[in-house]
């Protein structure tokens, strides 16, 4: 079966959501244009992840430009998108590896999810040649979305990501794990209920 790759070069919006309640969010990387919307799942950490190495990676290519590159230090406020996920949200796919690279020709950071894959070595490889096959642009590859955008919408995504991240429930003041809208059973109580 041939790999099923979703690009959007350049994307007119390229965003982090959740669809559900804190505590039960699903998150997703949305990215649209041309009247196309491409959604895929992923780990709340995956997000994190991914927004902190996109502010790493930006960081780095104005570090190694002399400030040169067309990246700003902070997000400017004009790319700011605080829309919800469009709907409907269909899955497309499960996110199981990412991977990110700044392009300095194109002067664009390109980011690729690509989909879960369960790894069978081949009679003649182990474990580590399976996975370097794996992350080959081959044509018979997993499903991928790649987008492919500015230093200026890569800096917005990452605020907002973090944002994203940050907006489930609040952490118990006692042991810092999140709180319940059923109540939290807090270690630092010996057990007992918060909030009863």
């Amino acid at each position: 079966m041939s790999r099923q790759v979703f690009l959007y070069d350049p994307p007119d919006r390229f965003v982090a959501g959740t669809v559900g309640l804190p505590g039960r969010r699903t998150f997703f990387l949305q990215a649209s244009a041309g009247g196309r919307t491409t959604s895929v799942a992923l780990e709340k950490a995956q997000v994190e992840a991914l927004a902190e190495r996109i502010d790493e990676l930006l960081d780095e290519v104005v570090r190694r430009s002399g400030g040169s590159a067309p990246v700003p230090a902070v997000a400017p406020s004009e790319v700011d998108d605080t829309g919800p996920l469009e709907s409907p949200v269909e899955e497309e796919f499960r996110v199981g590896t990412m991977a990110l690279a700044w392009d300095g020709d194109g002067e664009r950071m390109v980011v690729e999810a690509q989909a879960i894959v369960e790894l069978e070595p081949g009679e003649d490889e182990d474990l580590a040649d399976a996975e370097e096959r794996l992350l080959q642009d081959d044509e018979n590859g997993p499903p991928m979305l790649r987008v492919r955008i500015s230093g200026n919408m890569a800096r917005a995504f990452a605020r907002r990501a973090m944002e994203v991240v940050n907006a489930g429930r609040p952490p118990c003041p006692l042991c810092s794990l999140p709180l319940d809208p059923e109540g939290h059973v807090c270690p630092r109580q010996n057990g007992y209920r918060r909030g009863e």
